[in-house]
């Protein structure tokens, strides 16, 4: 037990040692990271964005004591550094540069590359480790907006794979979307794995903006404001067609002029609010009729009759036949084919 105990305290011991040597960390806004810095690199993190997978091989804090070299190595998959503390140099291939806090580069596939911290200067590195798989299938279905998202999965990669063997500035702050997934793991909120993804997804984003291409780049998705504004209309009727709902009262509720909506009834339902609006009540009344043995007067005040008489002059014009006699037909009609139903099943038993 007590081997135990001096075990775990001299681990303790050579991990301060090892953030001392490191620098302190002061006010160094991922400081909160050095203690765990394999928190997030534990968490089985794989997703799908559109048409690729995404395997979240390393995402942490790495702190190089002054002088720490990496020799030349290379990686199958993506590794994106980012400089958040200090100074030092990397070799990609055969050249050399200088690093410095806010400094970015990106070792892709097979990219030999070295990297050494100052002899004086402690450097501290936010290192993202990806393998991304194009997956096989297409998104057709755009209902939902996957298209969109594919479309933009497709140009971020695109414009990852076109980023040079050089250090750039992180001008968009991607190293922030380290210090909001480790958040995210130190809270454990609900939707964890979601946001957690988001995280990483906005690194990449953030990381290619540097390189966006105006060209290729896919717009920003753009309603249709007229046949949207009517969409919010008819759906404000339909859920409240029971109340006592004017034009101005719908206008208001979707911020346009009455004037305005009528305008949008005509050019996008070929019809006028009016009639919409009693075309949705009639329905309703005539489901009502057929399925339910509620008076014509209580059906009549639930959507929005408060004359019962009022109603029937309404349901004639349109329907040549009064409320009476249209649940009667009907229900003639039901109760005819239920019979026609016994009588086949009869027949059909007997053969």
């Amino acid at each position: 037990m007590a081997e135990e105990e001096k075990g775990t305290r001299d681990s303790g011991i050579k991990k301060h040692q090892e953030r001392k040597s490191a620098g302190s960390p002061g006010s160094f806004p991922y400081a909160r990271m050095l203690d765990k810095q394999d928190a997030l690199d534990r968490l089985d993190l794989q997703f799908r964005w559109g048409s690729y997978g995404i395997r979240v091989l390393r995402c942490h804090l790495a702190a190089f004591p002054p002088g720490c070299i990496i020799n030349f190595h290379k990686h199958s998959e993506y590794e994106l550094h980012y400089i958040a503390k200090g100074k030092g140099k990397v070799i990609l291939v055969d050249q050399t540069y200088d690093l410095h806090e806010g400094l970015f580069y990106l070792t892709g596939p097979d990219l030999v590359h070295y990297q050494e911290s100052d002899l004086e200067e402690p450097m501290h590195e936010l290192c993202l480790h990806l393998d991304i798989v194009p997956l096989d299938g297409t998104l057709e279905d755009n209902s939902w907006g996957d298209v969109l998202e594919a479309n933009e999965a497709q140009e971020c990669i695109a414009a990852l794979q076109r980023i040079p063997a050089i250090p750039f500035v992180d001008r968009f702050h991607a190293m922030n979307g380290f210090l909001d997934a480790f958040r995210i793991w130190e809270d454990q909120p609900s939707g964890f794995y979601t946001l957690i993804k988001q995280a990483i997804v906005q690194i990449l984003l953030r990381t290619t903006r540097v390189f966006d291409d105006p060209d290729g780049k896919s717009g920003m998705p753009e309603r249709d404001m007229n046949f949207h504004r009517y969409q919010l209309a008819t759906q404000y009727i339909q859920d409240n067609e029971g109340l006592p709902i004017s034009l101005e009262q719908v206008a208001e509720s979707i911020s346009i002029s009455p004037r305005q909506l009528q305008r949008i009834f005509r050019s996008e339902g070929q019809t006028t609010f009016s009639d919409y609006l009693e075309h949705v009540r009639l329905t309703s009344i005539c489901s009502e009729l057929i399925h339910t043995d509620r008076s014509i007067e209580e059906i009549a005040l639930s959507h929005g009759y408060a004359n019962p008489n009022y109603l029937y002059l309404v349901f004639k014009s349109k329907y040549e036949i009064t409320p009476t006699s249209y649940r009667r037909m009907h229900t003639v009609d039901a109760n005819a084919k239920i019979n026609t139903i016994f009588r086949e099943k009869a027949e059909n038993h007997h053969e």
